[in-house]
């Protein structure tokens, strides 16, 4: 082999190497939920998304549950909803605190790549994540249906004149 063939066979080799290490991470899942479904945030752009963080030892968060459900049931296909654990939990406790506290929208059980938001030094603490997948907001406290839907919505008017 002369060394132009050698070099030539060195440079594909290392486009191959990189190209099979990016058609890896593309697919690699941002996050998985306690159901076993795996997301990314890129496949969420173009939607809203709510990030509630949660606790079970934080009455607040219990109580603004039915509102969250509320929000979710509202079924509106432009907007997320996933809450996560404010506390390590094992992908048994969280089933068992989705079936005890009656949570019905999806929760986060495995985060394998960068969130788009800091952890909360406090809960409850909701994050509207924007349809460019940015932070767009964060809410502290306890949030009803109607108050996701008119921070959304507020939100929406102030990117829409952007």
């Amino acid at each position: 082999m002369t060394l132009l063939k050698k070099s030539l066979f060195m440079v594909l080799s290392i486009m191959a190497l990189g190209a099979g290490v990016f058609a890896f991470n593309a697919q690699r899942p941002d996050f998985t939920t306690v159901d076993g479904r795996d997301y990314q945030w890129q496949e969420l752009q173009g939607k809203w998304v709510v990030v509630n963080y949660f606790a079970q030892w934080c009455a607040p968060c219990l109580r603004e549950i039915p509102q969250l459900n509320e929000f979710y049931q509202q079924n509106n296909p432009q907007i997320k909803l996933f809450a996560i654990s404010f506390d390590p939990a094992s992908d048994q406790q969280l089933t068992d605190m989705q079936q005890k506290f009656d949570i019905q929208f999806p929760l986060i059980a495995k985060v394998k790549g960068p969130l788009p938001m800091l952890r909360p030094k406090s809960l409850p603490a909701s994050f509207l994540i924007a349809p460019d997948g940015t932070v767009a907001k964060q809410l502290l406290g306890e949030q009803s249906a109607e108050s996701l839907s008119q921070a959304i919505a507020y939100l929406e008017g102030l990117h829409s004149g952007l």
